[in-house]
């Protein structure tokens, strides 16, 4: 594959890759593991019983979905799979595997849940306000279940410093509760009563509507559940405060985005847009936009970028000639 289109790997090229080195671990991101699942119809014998012998898989880059997990699993059958939580900054924060995954959304959370902080690691909040600005003052989470923060992280392993970045390196530390070294993630989500970590998306991609800020992972979560959603993403359009959100969905591989929209307007059918907003959980959803296919980041293929597509939503939502995003 190339090393900047993840989303590329298949299969075949990792069974191929695990049967010439013995190999017994696999890492990938989640648009890899995607692709990987889409392409096992093309695995011979020898190719799945390399994949047989693989005793564990880690995915990280991006909130994994567990249908993603549940495919990996079958190629896998063998292997105990997990989804650790951590940036470059200081890996890792915390760790789940694939039952933990399953009993956690089975509580209906806003979401992806990346589980409990492993050793060594503490976690402190801090809570969002109306326009999505987070507090300057740390929370513990037993003090604050469920609610909507930056999480903040203190670990021995975390970075010495950023190389060359003065202001980005002191804003990021610039907390001190209980003493601790503190790196601001710029995640945001909430720990539960049980002490997980559920991840919501990025601070500068929350959408601060008139009834409080909400994170992209909220709507994105339930919608990419839908058969008819490849991936989706939602955003914010318009002031700070008052913002209307919008759902834009990249269509399962194999169904061209026309198929869903009415006409040559990336507007959804109105069948189809009734569809996600059913799955929306209750947020009102002002748009449902159709796109062939998401931008993303070229390291994972994962990191879907919102800043990108909020522009091309407000172009389209006002009128003017969208072109692609």
């Amino acid at each position: 594959m190339s090393v900047t289109k993840p989303a590329t790997l298949t299969a075949a090229a990792v069974a191929e890759a695990a049967r010439a080195g013995d190999a017994t671990m696999f890492f990938g991101s989640p648009a890899a593991l995607r692709n990987v699942v889409e392409t096992a119809s093309a695995l011979d014998a020898a190719q799945r019983r390399a994949l047989a012998r693989i005793r564990l898989v880690l995915s990280a880059g991006a909130p994994v979905h567990p249908d993603l997990l549940d495919a990996v699993q079958r190629l896998v059958p063998a292997a105990e799979i997990h989804t650790p939580y951590g940036m470059t900054e200081g890996l890792l924060q915390a760790d789940i595997d694939r039952d933990g995954v399953h009993a956690a959304m089975a509580t209906g959370q806003s979401g992806v849940c990346v589980g409990r902080p492993v050793a060594g690691v503490h976690v402190g909040l801090a809570p969002l306000d109306a326009e999505g600005r987070p507090a300057e003052e740390l929370l513990p989470p037993a003090e604050a279940p469920g609610t909507l923060a930056e999480l903040v992280v203190s670990a021995a392993h975390l970075k010495a410093g950023y190389d060359r970045l003065w202001f980005t390196d002191r804003t990021s530390r610039r907390d001190t509760a209980d003493g601790l070294l503190w790196h601001r993630t710029n995640d945001v989500g909430h720990v539960d009563a049980d002490g997980r970590l559920w991840i919501e998306g990025r601070l500068q991609h929350v959408i601060t509507t008139p009834d409080g800020p909400v994170g992209p992972g909220a709507l994105e979560t339930p919608v990419d559940t839908l058969e008819t959603v490849g991936r989706g993403a939602a955003v914010g359009v318009g002031p700070r405060g008052t913002q209307a959100v919008v759902v834009i969905i990249e269509p399962p591989r194999g169904t061209e985005a026309r198929r869903l929209t009415a006409g040559r307007s990336p507007l959804a059918t109105p069948e189809f847009a009734a569809e996600v907003r059913a799955a929306a959980g209750g947020i009102d959803v002002a748009a449902v936009l159709v796109v062939d296919e998401m931008p993303t980041d070229i390291r994972h293929n994962s990191k879907i970028d919102r800043t990108r597509l909020a522009g091309w939503a407000e172009r389209v939502t006002s009128g003017r000639r969208p072109g692609s995003p």
